[in-house]
Parts: C-alpha cells; sequence; structure tokens
C-alpha cells in the first residue's frame, strides 16, 4: 500500500484571553436613577434565532489510544503495521476531512430555499413547509472486508482512493464493533447493483463490513453475537423490516460474493434478521409456479437469470452455485417468497 503524505497539519488550540480588570467609581450617597433596557418581545427573540446561520462544527482531534506501538519494530502488512498507519492518518488529516464533509452537508441543508439557488423558482417569498426531517436508512448490507484484519480495513478507510469506499460499520473477529460514519450520511458501500426498483442502494441504507478476508474464512461466535447486537439496535432504532437485510452479494450478484457462503444467515434469521426457511416444512409450489418472478417478488435483479439463481444460492443454498434450479430448490424459493408477500 503506497505511503501517504501528511498533507494537512493539526489545528492549533484556541488561545485564551485574560480579562482586564476593571476600574469602579468611588461610591457616592447619591442615588442614580437609569433607565431600564428595553428587550424584544420574547416572539421577535425566537424569530431572529430562527434564521440565524448554525454555528460551524467543532473540530475534535483524534488522540489515539494505541500509545504502545513501536514504530521502528514495525512488520509492514501486520495489523500493528495497519493500526499504527491508521492512527496517523486520522490524527494528520481523516478527522478534519470527516469534519469538513460534514459541515458542507450542514451549509446545504441550512441553505435557504430562494429563486437564487433554483432558477425555475419564479416567485418572490419562500414559504417555509413545517413538515421534515432528515432522511433515515432503510436497508442494512452486510459486506465481508475482503482483508487480512481489522487494522487494515481501518487503514483502508482512512485514506483517499481513486474509488471511494467507506462503510458506517466494521466488525471485528474478537466482536469490537467500529463506527466509521453517521447513520445518517450515504457512505460508499453497495455500488452499482439492484434490489427490487433501488438502484441507488448508498442512499437508503446502512453498511456493515465483517472483518473476513472472504477465502473459506470462518465467521467467529464472538463476532456474530456483536452482529446482532448491533443489528438489533439498527433494526429497532430506524423501523427497519426484516427483510430489508441482505448480503451484498443479492444487490450485486455480478460483482460481489460477500459475505460468501460461509456466512450463517439461517442464524440471523432466527434472531429476527432476513428471513430462512422450515427445511422439515415446505410447502409445494403451485404447478404453474415461475422461479424467476419469484425472485423478482424477493428482490433479485432478473435481468440476467443467472446471476440472480446465483445470488439466491449464494444466500439460501450454501453449497451449489450453479445456474440452474433443481426442483428442491425451487420449492425453497416458493417459500421464501411467500415470506415477502
Amino acid at each position: 500500500m503506497p505511503s501517504k503524505r501528511n498533507i494537512l497539519s493539526t489545528i492549533p488550540n484556541a488561545r485564551g484571553n485574560t480579562a482586564k480588570q476593571q476600574n469602579l467609581p468611588p461610591q457616592t450617597n447619591q442615588t442614580v436613577f437609569k433607565t431600564p433596557e428595553q428587550k424584544p418581545p420574547p416572539s421577535e427573540i425566537a424569530s431572529k434565532a430562527s434564521f440565524e446561520a448554525p454555528a460551524p462544527l467543532r473540530y475534535k482531534p483524534f488522540i489515539s489510544k494505541n500509545t504502545n506501538i513501536n514504530p521502528e519494530a514495525l512488520v509492514y502488512g501486520s495489523p500493528q503495521y495497519y493500526l499504527y498507519r491508521a492512527d496517523s492518518l486520522q490524527k494528520t488529516y481523516s478527522r478534519k476531512i470527516y469534519y469538513d464533509n460534514l459541515q458542507t452537508i450542514i451549509d446545504q441543508i441550512s441553505a435557504t430555499p430562494d429563486d437564487k439557488l433554483n432558477p425555475a423558482v419564479n416567485t418572490d417569498n419562500w414559504y417555509a413547509a413545517i413538515d421534515f426531517n432528515i432522511r433515515k436508512p432503510h436497508f442494512i448490507i452486510l459486506h465481508h472486508t475482503g482483508q487480512n484484519s481489522v487494522e487494515q480495513t481501518l487503514f483502508t478507510f482512512s485514506f483517499r482512493k481513486k474509488l471511494e469506499s467507506s462503510a458506517h460499520y466494521v466488525v471485528s473477529r474478537d466482536g469490537a464493533v467500529y463506527q466509521m460514519l453517521n447513520d445518517y450520511v450515504r457512505s460508499y458501500h453497495a455500488g452499482a447493483g439492484k434490489w427490487g426498483n433501488i438502484s441507488d442502494m448508498n442512499s437508503c441504507s446502512l453498511g456493515i463490513e465483517i472483518d473476513n478476508n472472504g477465502e473459506k474464512d470462518l465467521f467467529t461466535s464472538a463476532q456474530i453475537n456483536a452482529l446482532i447486537k448491533l443489528l438489533t439496535y439498527l433494526k429497532e432504532k430506524y423501523s427497519i423490516p426484516t427483510g430489508n437485510i441482505i448480503g451484498h452479494s443479492d444487490f450485486a450478484p455480478m460483482r460481489k460474493n460477500d459475505p460468501s457462503v460461509l456466512f450463517p444467515w439461517s442464524r440471523l434469521a432466527l434472531a429476527g434478521f432476513g428471513y430462512w426457511y422450515d427445511i422439515n416444512n415446505l410447502k409445494e409450489p403451485p404447478p404453474d409456479f415461475n422461479p424467476l418472478l419469484a425472485l423478482r417478488v424477493i428482490g433479485y435483479d432478473i435481468s440476467v437469470p443467472e446471476y440472480a439463481i446465483i445470488g439466491f444460492k449464494r444466500h439460501f443454498i450454501q453449497n451449489n452455485e450453479s445456474k440452474t434450479l433443481s426442483d428442491y430448490e425451487k420449492k425453497i424459493i416458493y417459500n421464501i417468497m411467500l415470506k415477502y408477500e
């Protein structure tokens, strides 16, 4: 991985000013009457306060907790190497860029709508609608990192790349959960793909990266327990439907295979995250059952049928990625589809 130059210096701390002591006038016996200060009515104060520009964000510098690392003893590519590099990047510019991006978003949504911003507006007055809030995530997409350590992933998300990539959370093998972004901001984790009618999944989803290299790498119990705890919190907070917790390979089966065929989807379904099927109680599909249309009902993009089948098998079959369907696999598709209707 090429080294990065420190392109930004740290922001100096604000300097406090010492207040000057004022000289008090000599006391006299004369009573002095002052005209009471005229204060605007509360309604006017509230009105002025409502239209004040938001205060700039206060930048909070990064302070590394990993103070026991000896840079001279680091081995290139080791977890400690990536942790040291990630901390260095966070300290020099990553945290600053995060706050700059947040300030840009604040400035954008704080702009008063008028004809200068939108030339199609041809009225003089801005009439403010009063019922609104910030858009919240509606899906959760699960990924594997495809890297050898969580430290490497923290490093990867800390520097500028030609192809932008990020995620809201990273779940380590030992169960440590790192939050990388505010839940409400749009991250670059899903890319090109389609689920149902949604092609811009980044705009309506949270991305969770699970520390796993994707090459027959088993997920740990601590990792899955931590993931379930995180999903419990996110699902409840944002009212995310059970069926809207899917894998990257569900959304983009032509490009991605994560979180891999070794991911325990059935365990997550038992905990209420995504759907599964009862192997001992599978209903028979009707004679005119069309498995491709059923895959479309579930959410898969069937414009290339073979990839829709592969995506489904990676998630629900997990031991067969062929492009054809057996009668048993069609039965599973039918039973999953019933949960989406």
